[in-house]
């Protein structure tokens, strides 16, 4: 275990130092092993239990640790396989430190390249980041149990950890705002733990946990991948991919396979990828902003639409994708009833788009962020997909329904009142879109030379499919993660060439006749925030005391 400060001068101990060491309870099969630099202060060193070849540094404390004890030759967690979506190990994930959310999406969703064509370029890009056990300055560790080949950052606070074992724990945060904490009674093994916290008896196998994440409360992971602002308590994760703002608060919840972003799982959320003939093999999608009631189950492989929310048994592997913002109950056979667009009426949905930057624990507190996130819940792919949603919609309406009054499409089933209901959401939700950017550019100036772009949400970061394409045909990881920086910086500029491009026809209307339709739009939700507040008057009067 060695110090990570640089240009350091380590001497072996002297006897004096020795004993030093001895009366506050340290002990080491051979102290020749154990070298301090000049400055390292031996009085915050107390009660250690040494094995191996040490290098100690400045600043540094460690006390009560049962065993701290490293291997020359441990990658410390970097390269570790994670096994996320496809439990299998299909679409395995070599974790380094800053790992975007963007690069680790791609390399999930898309194994042939980065199993493939991107291996040697990944290989050479993790390969940098090896380096042995080390403790770094302003490290604090203390009331540990088993620490076994960790690298630990520079001003990382590790206490009362249960059992560490080949990981890397990193701090890049701006002082004094850490964000990096270990507590009490963690259990982790093969792991990179990254301007996070990790406490409470949360247990990890074969895990990266991103910037701003809080995993708390006993909750246990393995194979799975933490970016953005999670937040994670008293559950359970196997195989997951938790995009920017995932959170999952209740015990009795499972989420499995599955890949999701600025989603929120309702107490006792389950999800199945098992059906006992080929094994783990089935995955899924929630799109971003999906939410899960209490008791919620779905039976993966399904793909379930943007800012929708599933309550009730799913078995049938529904594909709403083409219906975002809807509502999806599970009747009592396990099929999905589909209400389209009713979630465009909901009040709260304009509350998250402005509570999660509010929520964003890196800023201003680490000095890169590693995850690009667009908040914008009216965007251009949601956008598109309602366009879309009209012809599929306008499709459906020239057919019969069965026997027993529903359409069904895509596994699912539908009423012809819900969806001639959702046409009439979807095109208020589209002018209300047009109406912000009206509002920013004072008109739209359509350019039917230009064809509109395919966009494409990339764990919070939307941008056009050809870029995406640009970015996996480059030659280094540097170079794609720049190439994400450089779309994220310049979405506003092509959302609005996009907006030139697709807007043509009946949506070309005069900014007056938009604004009316925006406004609308407000009223409604405006009558669904008024019916919601009542609501809680009556049930506050019901239950006051006096």
């Amino acid at each position: 275990m060695s110090d990570n400060s640089s240009n350091t001068d380590y001497i072996p101990l002297s006897a004096c130092q020795i004993a030093i060491l001895e009366r506050q309870g340290c002990s080491c099969g051979d102290w020749t092993q154990v070298k301090v630099s000049a400055q390292t202060d031996l009085s915050k060193i107390n009660r250690v239990n040494f094995a191996g070849e040490i290098l100690i540094g400045n600043n540094v404390v460690l006390s009560d640790i049962g065993l701290l004890e490293a291997q020359s030759f441990s990658d410390c967690g970097i390269g570790t396989e994670v096994s996320v979506l496809d439990e299998t190990g299909s679409r395995a994930i070599r974790i380094y430190p800053g790992i975007s959310a963007q690069l680790a999406l791609i390399a999930a969703r898309c194994p042939e390249w980065s199993l493939g064509t991107a291996k040697h370029i990944l290989d050479s890009h993790i390969i940098k980041f090896v380096s042995p056990p080390a403790i770094g300055d302003g490290a604090v560790v203390r009331n540990c149990g088993i620490i076994r080949d960790i690298n630990i950052g520079s001003g990382c606070v590790i206490e009362g950890a249960q059992y560490l074992n080949n990981g890397t724990i990193i701090n890049n945060s701006i002082q004094p705002a850490a964000l990096t904490h270990i507590g009490f009674g963690v259990n982790a093994e093969n792991f990179i733990i990254e301007d996070a916290a990790v406490e409470s008896g949360t247990l990890l196998r074969n895990c990266y946990v991103g910037q701003g994440c809080v995993l708390d409360k006993g909750f246990t992971a393995h194979d799975s991948l933490f970016f953005a602002n999670c937040m994670m308590e008293n559950g359970e994760a196997c195989a997951l991919f938790a995009g920017p703002y995932t959170v999952s608060m209740h015990k009795s919840s499972l989420l499995i396979g599955c890949q999701t972003s600025f989603m929120n799982a309702g107490s006792g959320t389950n999800q199945s990828n098992h059906m006992y003939k080929l094994g783990p093999k089935h995955w899924g999608i929630l799109e971003r902003g999906v939410k899960t009631s209490s008791d919620s189950y779905i039976m993966f492989g399904a793909k379930i639409g943007a800012f929708s929310l599933l309550m009730g048994q799913h078995k049938t592997h529904p594909d709403s994708s083409e219906f975002p913002f809807s509502y999806l109950f599970g009747d009592d056979r396990g099929a999905t009833v589909v209400v389209p667009a009713a979630m465009l009426r909901s009040c709260g949905l304009m509350r998250d788009e402005k509570k999660w930057p509010l929520r964003d624990l890196r800023l201003n507190r680490v000095r890169h962020l590693n995850d690009r996130i667009i908040y914008d819940v009216l965007n251009p792919l949601t956008v598109e997909t309602m366009l879309k949603a009209l012809d599929v919609i306008q499709q459906l309406l020239t057919h019969p329904a069965d026997d027993d009054r529903y359409l069904r499409y895509k596994g699912m089933k539908l009423t012809r009142a819900s969806i001639e209901r959702a046409r009439y959401l979807y095109e208020l939700a589209i002018y209300k879109y047009l109406h912000i950017h009206l509002a920013e550019n004072d008109d739209i100036h359509n350019n039917t030379d230009i064809k509109p772009v395919e966009w494409l949400d990339i764990a919070g970061l939307l941008v056009s499919r050809n870029t995406l394409q640009e970015i996996m045909a480059m030659e280094s990881i540097d170079a794609m993660e720049q190439a994400f920086d450089l779309a994220f910086k310049n979405y506003d500029t092509d959302q609005r060439k996009w907006i030139a491009s697709r807007f043509t026809g009946k949506w070309h209307k005069h900014p007056e006749e938009i604004a009316n339709y925006a406004n609308e739009f407000d009223r409604m939700i405006e009558e669904d925030r008024n019916k919601s507040l009542e609501d809680i008057a009556i049930q506050n009067e019901m239950l006051r005391l006096l």
